[in-house]
This record gives C-alpha cells, sequence and structure tokens, in this order.
C-alpha cells in the first residue's frame, strides 16, 4: 500500500477544517429547502487542484461530515457527493499547473470544464440518486435540491475556485523568483 505524504495528509486536514468552517457559518440560502449557496465548495475545488484527489475527496467528506454533525445530522448522500466532487476535481490537478504561475487561460477552461461536470456527475447524479435510495427521499424533491446545489457549486468554483487558483498561481511565480547571489 503506498502510504500518504506529508503534504497530502496536513493539506487534508486544513482543507476539512475550512470547509468545515465555511460550511458551517458562511450560508447563503437559496430558498430551495435544505439547498444553501455555500462558498466551502470554491475553496474546496482550490484545494483539490493543488493537492490532489486524496486531499479533496477526503477533506470535502470529512469538512461536511463535521459542519453536518454540528448542525442539523449526518446526510450521507451529499456528505458522500462532495467526496466525490473533490475526487474527481483533484485527479486532473497536473492538468492545472497552478504551481509557479501556470494557471493561464487554456488552464482556467480546463478547471472549469472538469468542475461544471464533476458537479453534474455529483448533484445531479450522486446526491439525488442516494437520497432516493437512501433516504426513499422523493424523486421531484431531491432532483431540484441536486440542480439548484450543482448551478450554485458549478457558479462558486467559477468564480471563487477560479480566483483563488489564479492568485495561488501568481503568488508561486514570485515567489519562486529569487536567487542565491
Amino acid at each position: 500500500m503506498k502510504q500518504l505524504s506529508v503534504k497530502t495528509v496536513v493539506s487534508t486536514g486544513v482543507t476539512a477544517a475550512l470547509f468545515f468552517v465555511l460550511m458551517r457559518f458562511a450560508r447563503i440560502p437559496t430558498g430551495i429547502p435544505n439547498t444553501d449557496f455555500v462558498p466551502a465548495y470554491g475553496l474546496l475545488a482550490m484545494m483539490a487542484a493543488l493537492f490532489g484527489p486524496v486531499c479533496g475527496a477526503l477533506g470535502g467528506l470529512i469538512g461536511h461530515v463535521l459542519a453536518d454533525v454540528t448542525s442539523y445530522g449526518i446526510w450521507w448522500s451529499w456528505e458522500i457527493a462532495t467526496g466525490v466532487l473533490g475526487l474527481l476535481i483533484g485527479l486532473f490537478a497536473k492538468w492545472y499547473k497552478a504551481e509557479g504561475g501556470g494557471f493561464q487561460l487554456r488552464q482556467i477552461i480546463v478547471f472549469n470544464v472538469v468542475q461544471v461536470a464533476a458537479n453534474l456527475v455529483c448533484w445531479v447524479g450522486v446526491a439525488p440518486s442516494l437520497d432516493i435510495l437512501m433516504y426513499a427521499e422523493p424523486a421531484d424533491k431531491v432532483w431540484l435540491q441536486g440542480l439548484v446545489a450543482g448551478i450554485g457549486n458549478i457558479v462558486n468554483i467559477l468564480v471563487l475556485g477560479t480566483i483563488l487558483l489564479y492568485a495561488y498561481s501568481r503568488i508561486q511565480s514570485q515567489s519562486t523568483d529569487l536567487k542565491k547571489e
């Protein structure tokens, strides 16, 4: 079994903690029951893009579970979907080239194509399907919730996730310019 690097373990813990705080305390109601606009997903996308699928999956899953445990209770279908979202975005981390200033227009487009596809898989596929299978929820209710959450997360990651990755990439490119004299 391949061991996780210290960097992966630390980034996963940081992702889970920040996701928890944002999920718990930075929510904007959408008008659809139990469905909010949550900036935590922009952060999750950035961390998955920087540190890969393990960080994205576990950071999202753990952070979402902690947020739900401390509010209204665990709802596994959505927590699993959050983990899958982080996993899918993180699987393409090498394509984004966010290290060293490489996050340019082409990488921004790739990042956003991946996140849109991943959000559709998770919020129009995984979460509603698991809601129906695990909790016998009414299909029309969970498809509406999933669609609204998916659209919110797509916009959130498009704006916040892209800005965070772009800013990180710019900072990284500047910090590598130091030379020994």
